[in-house]
């Protein structure tokens, strides 16, 4: 089982976009028993995917231990991906790992679930917070989506020195250029600076997710960014194999 985590100090990069649709990849692309678990408040991958909790304030209640996390886990209209919803009580669950000071609870949750899944996708909150340093810790790559711009791309960098000052063995980052428009001359320059980043455009399919509730590739086959979700996953793929056995 590997874990990908799709995290970045700010909100508002396509974090839940990326994490819908490789999730989408991992179990049609790749025929991989996956699960998307869905670690922001917001819960828009939760809606996205349709999921909701099975029982009210559950998603907190995984990292009590008041309730087993496979309870709350939801099937998706897609075969061989589920979905671990979030819900509003996440909001809470910052401070609460703060106070418990168990600082490997998310790891052992996800060792708890390896024998069900062969990848575990990770939607994070943004910011800098313990959930977060708790991904770090458990992922084996760690997927950074930055548009192209001065402000995100600052982001990764702050993202990269937190890294190597506080968890030296961390996974591997992957940063991935995210809502990019090549007609924009920042973007073209930024994507001109680092021309192996993998790239996702902007595109109006990725924008009537909302409306469908489905990644890209299960209603618009056709569309050109479902190539550059496919072709990033196999990316990823191949980054994981390199790392661990498959």
């Amino acid at each position: 089982m590997s874990v990908i985590a799709v995290y970045n100090l700010k909100g508002g990069v396509g974090k839940t976009t990326l994490a819908v649709n490789l999730a989408w990849s991992a179990a049609m692309q790749s025929s991989r028993r996956t699960l998307l678990w869905d670690l922001d408040p917001q819960g828009s991958a939760t809606y996205l995917l349709r999921g909701e909790s099975a029982t009210k304030d559950g998603a907190r209640a995984a990292f009590t231990r008041e309730i087993d996390p496979e309870k709350l886990i939801c099937k998706t209209a897609i075969d061989r991906l589920d979905l671990l919803p979030a819900d509003k009580s996440l909001l809470g669950l910052d401070q609460f790992l703060f106070s418990l000071g168990k600082k490997r609870r998310l790891a052992k949750l996800l060792d708890q679930l390896s024998r069900r899944y062969d990848r575990i996708i990770l939607d994070c909150p943004p910011g800098l917070t313990p959930i977060s340093e708790q991904v770090m810790v458990a992922a084996d790559l760690i997927l950074v989506p930055v548009i192209p711009s001065p402000l995100s791309r600052r982001a990764l960098t702050d993202v990269m020195d937190h890294l190597a000052r506080n968890h030296k063995g961390h996974g591997a980052v992957l940063p991935v250029f995210s809502m990019v428009d090549r007609r924009r001359t920042l973007h073209k320059a930024a994507l001109d600076g680092d021309p192996k980043w993998p790239v996702i455009p902007m595109a109006s399919a990725v924008e009537q997710m909302a409306v469908q509730r489905l990644p890209v590739g299960a209603f618009a086959s056709g569309a050109a960014v479902k190539g550059a979700f496919a072709d990033l996953w196999r990316g990823v793929e191949r980054k994981l194999a390199r790392t661990k056995p498959s």
